[in-house]
């Protein structure tokens, strides 16, 4: 199961989440490990449910697939199926090939001719849910287009797309084992975050008549603000004690990032 840390207090000091924006992901994150208690039990339970559903026969039976007629891209993507639902339930640590090769019925012998070991696994599962989403929308190219546009998309993408319940569920898992786990969490930042912060850094140096001073800070501020109203909203359960829609924080995000450069 996801670390007790995060699963097992009430929520406190919720309105400190904030911290994001001036101490970046890896610090919000032992923030929430330091002072958060316990979710509501009612939520917990539900969680815990939803982790605990059994993967459907067309990706955890060996027997739906002849192995040789399976493509490597078929059984790459059982395998990260199978993956996905033994990280969530037992964590990282607790995580073993043998568990993954059980969910996702395949040899650990396939598993490692795919992964070199559990965390080139947990990497590619992290670009899955992620980057490569939104690789789906923009390209593996630079980010083109009109400034507001390509920036009003981009949020959007990552509300639809990014922000699913797999996505939420990875993040209290990196936030639970970051603390044991350091790398952990350096391997997010660096396949997450900043790599969406090069992507929309190039795309501001790309633009020079915007005017931006600082591309990387630029680009952080605008991520962070998206991030902080996940946690803020979904993880922390925000929503319902101090709720922003998300057209609210992107109608008002774009043009402040933009119009305050112009002004300088």
């Amino acid at each position: 199961m996801i670390n007790a840390l995060i699963l097992d207090r009430p929520i406190c000091q919720i309105k400190l989440y904030w911290q994001l924006f001036t101490s970046g992901f890896s610090s919000f994150a032992l923030f929430v490990l330091q002072f958060c208690s316990q979710f509501r039990d009612s939520e917990v339970t539900k969680f815990r449910q939803e982790l605990e559903q059994p993967v459907s026969p067309s990706t955890s039976s060996p027997n739906t697939s002849s192995p040789n007629t399976s493509s490597p891209n078929t059984k790459r993507e059982q395998i990260l199926q199978g993956a996905m639902q033994v990280f969530l339930q037992q964590g990282y640590a607790n995580t073993s090939m043998d568990r993954v090769a059980a969910a996702a019925g395949v040899s650990k012998q396939t598993i490692y001719s795919h992964f070199q070991d559990k965390e080139g696994l947990f990497t590619a599962l992290i670009r899955r849910i992620t980057i490569e989403r939104i690789q789906l929308e923009f390209g593996t190219e630079m980010l083109q287009g009109e400034p507001e546009a390509v920036l009003r998309r981009l949020a959007q993408v990552y509300f639809d797309k990014l922000a699913s319940e797999e996505y939420m569920a990875l993040i209290r898992v990196v936030i639970a084992e970051s603390n044991r786990f350091p790398e952990l969490a350096q391997l997010y930042t660096r396949t997450v975050i900043q790599k969406g912060r090069q992507i929309l850094s190039d795309f501001f140096r790309s633009h020079p008549e915007l005017k931006i001073a600082d591309p990387e800070a630029t680009a952080h501020i605008f991520f962070g603000s998206l991030v902080s109203f996940l946690i803020s909203q979904e993880i922390l359960y925000g929503k319902h004690m101090m709720p922003l829609a998300q057209d609210q924080l992107i109608d008002t995000l774009v043009p402040m990032v933009l119009n305050r450069q112009r002004h300088q």
